[in-house]
C-alpha cells in the first residue's frame, strides 16, 4: 500500500477504527495464519560465518511455526505460565528466534543485552522474575556462559538454565576443533542453584503442535530493559496488541512474503525482534541474520554487498554506525535487488546520507521509535518526499503532539515551535510502560501520550524533527547511556567536587560519553588519571569517557546544579575544531547557539574556508553548523 504522505495516513486511518482492524489477538494466532497462508515459504535464515558461501541454515514458516510451538511446549513444561518469565542471553541465531517467539507464546519473553556485565545481567532477571534462561554452552571467543553463569547466582528465583551449542552450525574441520579449545565453566552446581539442559534435545522431545490452549485475550508478552547502565535498570512492558500492530505497519506498508530483508541487528533490541521480525511475521517476509553479532561480525563489513547478492536482498535494516563502515569499503557485489535502507535507533548526519546514496544508488529511509512504545512511531514516507535529518510523518494510528508545559498544564505547541515529543498509539501501554509502578508516574500527559524525554518540532509539512533530549541520556551508537553512573563513579573520586557527562560528537557512534570536572578546593589530579579510575569503576565498557575535562568551575543553575547545556557547547567546539584542523581545514568554531528550531548549531569563522570544504568534515557529525555573522 502506497505511503507517500500525510494523505495517505489519512486515508488508511479513514478506512476504518484500528480496533476494528481483522487481526489476530496473539503472536501465536498470527504466525498460525502466516505459515497457513505460505508454508513452504523462507522464514528464516542465519550463517554463523559472514562468507558469502558459509553454510547457513533456512527454516521455512511451516518448520519454524513447529519449532515455536516446541519452545513454547518446553517452557510450559518448566514451569512457565502467561505471566511468568522466560529470559534469554543470546547472540542471533535460529534459536535466538525461535525462543523469543516460544517465550511469548508460553508466558512473558525477556532478552537481555550479553553486552552486559554479570551484576547487570543479574539485576534484569531479579526485576522480571524469571524462572528460565536460555543462553549459550561456553564456545570459543565469547564469555556470555560464563558471565550467565555469574548472573544466575544472583538470581535466586531461576530455576533452569537452557544452553545453546552453536557448533552445529559449524563444518567440519572447525566442528571437530571447538570441543578440543572450549571453554570450560566451573562446576555448575557450585556456580548456580539452577538445571543446566540442552535447548536442542529438550526441544526434540516436545510435540510440533501446541499442546496447551493459546491465550485468548491480549496480554503482556515481552519485557524489555531499556539501557541497563545503572544497578537497576527500566524494563518495559509490552503487549501483543503493540506486536501487531508493530508488524501490521511493516505488512501493510511494506514488505510482502517475496521479500528479502538482511538485518544485522541483535535480538535483544525492539528494532529487531517488533519491527523487522514482527513485520516478517505478519507479511511472510524472510529475514536473514548474518552471524551471532550481525554488525559487529568478523568480516560482516567486508562481505556486507556480497551477502546481500546472495540472498537476493530487497531491504537492509541498519543505523547510522553501520552505514559509517559500510561506506569504508567498495560496493563489489550485484546489489540491484535491493529497493530501500532503512535507519534507525540514532540521527544521521547529512553527508553519511548522501555518501551512501551516492555510492549504492539506494535510498535511506530514517525513522523513529522507541523501546517504551514498543517501538515504531514515524519515519520518512517510502514512496514520498524525504527530508534528511528528519524522522518523517506519524505512522497510521499513531498520534504525536508536541507538548509544553504551562500554567494550566501541558499546551500543544505551534508549528516549528519546540516542545516534548509525546505519543499514543497501539504500542504505548499508557499507564503500564514499566513493570515499576512507580516509575510510571508524570510519564504521561492526560493520562494517554506517552512522554518520551525527547524534544523536538513538526514543520509546517507536518515532518516531525528531534532537535534534542529533554533527559539527560547519552545515545551512542542506538545504546542508552545513563550519564549518572559516569557522574557518580567521578564523585566517589575524593578529589571531585562536582561532575557532568554527557554525550560529545562523534563521527562514528553519533555520540560517545565524556565528562568535565570541578576538583575539591587544594586537590591535584590529572584528566588521564581520572580517566583511568572510570575504567575501573564505570562498570560498562561503553558508558566510559573518552574526554576528560577539568574545569576551575563547572556551569551551574541558580540553585547549584550542573548546566549542561553549556558542557554541550564546550564539547561541540572541541570536536568540532579538533576535526577541521586535523583535515587541514583553517575554519574554526566561534560560539554554539541554542537555535529555536535546530536545538544547539555550531558558528563558524570561515578563515578563508570553503563551505565545501568545511561540510566535507563536519558532514559527518548529527549537529549542525552556520557561519558566523
Amino acid at each position: 500500500m502506497a505511503f507517500a504522505g500525510l494523505e495517505d495516513r489519512a486515508r488508511i486511518e479513514g478506512e476504518m477504527a484500528w480496533e476494528e482492524r481483522d487481526l489476530p489477538i496473539t503472536l501465536h494466532a498470527l504466525l498460525a495464519r502466516t505459515a497457513g497462508k505460505f508454508p513452504n515459504h523462507k522464514a528464516l535464515s542465519f550463517q554463523l560465518l559472514s562468507g558469502p558461501t558459509d553454510k547457513a541454515e533456512t527454516l521455512t514458516w511451516s518448520q519454524l511455526l513447529g519449532k515455536v510451538n516446541q519452545a513454547a511446549n518446553l517452557f510450559r513444561s518448566l514451569g512457565i505460565g502467561e505471566k511468568d518469565v522466560v529470559a534469554y542471553v543470546l547472540p542471533n541465531s535460529n534459536e535466538t528466534l525461535i525462543t523469543m517467539m516460544g517465550g511469548a507464546v508460553a508466558g512473558i519473553v525477556n532478552p537481555i543485552n550479553p553486552l552486559l556485565e554479570p551484576e547487570q545481567i543479574a539485576s534484569i532477571l531479579r526485576e522480571t522474575g524469571a524462572k528460565v534462561v536460555v543462553t549459550l554452552k561456553p564456545f570459543p571467543k565469547t564469555d556470555i556462559a560464563q558471565k550467565v553463569a555469574e548472573a544466575v547466582r544472583h538470581a535466586p528465583g531461576v530455576n533452569t538454565v537452557l544452553e545453546i551449542d552453536l557448533n552445529r552450525y559449524l563444518t567440519p574441520p572447525k566442528s571437530w576443533i571447538v570441543p578440543l579449545v572450549r571453554p570450560k565453566l566451573q562446576d555448575k552446581e557450585h556456580l548456580a542453584h539452577a538445571d543446566y539442559l540442552n535447548f536442542n534435545k529438550e526441544l526434540a522431545k516436545q510435540p510440533s503442535a501446541l499442546s496447551f490452549a493459546d491465550s485468548t485475550e491480549d496480554r503482556v508478552a515481552c519485557y524489555f530493559h531499556t539501557g541497563g547502565t545503572t544497578g537497576m535498570p527500566k524494563v518495559a512492558q509490552h503487549k501483543y496488541s503493540g506486536m501487531i500492530y508493530n508488524g501490521w505497519l511493516g505488512h501493510t506498508l511494506l514488505f510482502s512474503e517475496n521479500d528479502n530483508i538482511m538485518c544485522p541487528l541483535p535480538m535483544f533490541h525492539v528494532f529487531a525482534c517488533h519491527v523487522i521480525v514482527m513485520a516478517a511475521v505478519s507479511s511472510g517476509a524472510h529475514v536473514v541474520f548474518p552471524t551471532p553479532a550481525g554488525y559487529r561480525g568478523d568480516g560482516v563489513f567486508d562481505n556486507f554487498w556480497k551477502l546481500i547478492e546472495r540472498w537476493k536482498i530487497s531491504f537492509i535494516i541498519t543505523v547510522p554506525t553501520a552505514i559509517s563502515a559500510k561506506m569504508q569499503r567498495p560496493v563489489d557485489a550485484d546489489i540491484s535487488t535491493v529497493k530501500t535502507a532503512f535507519s534507525g535507533s540514532a540521527p544521521l548526519p547529512v553527508e553519511l546520507f548522501r555518501r551512501f546514496e551516492q555510492a549504492t544508488g539506494v535510498t535511506i529511509v530514517e525513522g523513529y521509535g522507541l523501546t517504551e512504545a514498543t517501538c515504531l512511531v514515524s519515519c520518512n514516507p517510502v514512496d514520498g518526499e524525504k527530508k534528511i535529518g528528519s524522522i518523517g510523518i506519524p505512522f497510521p494510528y499513531t498520534d504525536v503532539k508536541i507538548l509544553r508545559d504551562g500554567p494550566d498544564g501541558p499546551g500543544e505547541c505551534a508549528v516549528d515551535e519546540i516542545g516534548e515529543i509525546c505519543i499514543s498509539n497501539p504500542g504505548v501501554f499508557a499507564g503500564n510502560t514499566y513493570t515499576e509502578a512507580d516509575k510510571n508516574a508524570n510519564l504521561y500527559h492526560h493520562d494517554k501520550y506517552l512522554r518520551t524525554g525527547d524534544l523536538g518540532r513538526f514543520d509546517g509539512d507536518g515532518y516531525l524533527w528531534i532537535t534534542g533530549r529533554a533527559k539527560d541520556l547519552i545515545i551512542r551508537g542506538g545504546h542508552n547511556i545513563d550519564p549518572a553512573e559516569i557522574e557518580e563513579a567521578l564523585l566517589a573520586h575524593e578529589a571531585v567536587a562536582f561532575a557532568g557527562a554527557i554525550g560529545q560528537p562523534d563521527a562514528h557512534s553519533g555520540e560517545v560519553p565524556c565528562a568535565f570536572v570541578e576538583l575539591v578546593e587544594g586537590a591535584s589530579i590529572s584528566e588521564a588519571e581520572l580517566l583511568e579510575h572510570c575504567k575501573v569503576h564505570v562498570h560498562e565498557r561503553a558508558a566510559q569517557p573518552k574526554h576528560m575535562t577539568i574545569l576551575t568551575e563547572l556551569p551551574k543553575t541558580a540553585v547549584g546544579k550542573v548546566f549542561k547545556p553549556d558542557l554541550r557547547k564546550m564539547a561541540i567546539t572541541r570536536i568540532y575544531n579538533g576535526a577541521l584542523e586535523q583535515a587541514g581545514v583553517s575554519a574554526r568554531v566561534v560560539s554554539v547557539i541554542d537555535d529555536k528550531k535546530r536545538g544547539l548549531v555550531a558558528q563558524l569563522d570561515a578563515q578563508g574556508s570553503s563551505e565545501d570544504d568545511v561540510s566535507k568534515v563536519l558532514g559527518a557529525y548529527t549537529r549542525p553548523w552556520e557561519w558566523a555573522a
